[in-house]
């Protein structure tokens, strides 16, 4: 019985450490990582489809993100989406390839990224905690 409850206990833990570790790993930040716009939302024939499904996320060089769809028709659904999302990224197109750029960081946004993983983190132990 007590056996039971502690590793549900645990696997309840665990799953809440994922969660926010994948939810940290979606702030944009000074460096280039697909984790930022890989759980994008892309309409695609009417869904909204993570853009993960739909293409191909690179780093080339450690501020640059290369999308490559996998069909070349979903290119401007993927730059709608980008654009739509409130990362303040400007996607540029060749055609074929998808390129942002990762602006680097101001002391301002680094003070406000401070205060959002401050929050996320407190929000991510708020399901864990009890009464003593």
């Amino acid at each position: 019985m007590i056996d039971d409850v502690i590793k549900d206990a645990e696997d309840r833990m665990n799953k809440a450490v994922k969660a926010l570790s994948d939810d940290l790993q979606s702030i944009r930040t000074g460096r280039a990582s697909p984790a930022l716009i890989e759980h994008l939302k892309v309409e695609y024939y009417g869904m909204p489809t993570p853009l993960q499904q739909l293409a191909m996320i690179n780093v080339p060089e450690p501020r640059i993100l290369a999308v490559k769809p996998f069909s070349p028709g979903d290119i401007g659904a993927i730059e709608r989406a980008i654009l739509k999302s409130d990362l303040g990224l400007n996607p540029s197109n060749d055609g074929k390839i998808i390129r942002l750029i990762i602006p680097q960081l101001t002391e301002e946004r680094r003070r406000d990224l401070v205060k959002h993983v401050a929050r996320r983190t407190e929000e991510g132990r708020g399901g864990a905690q009890h009464p003593a």
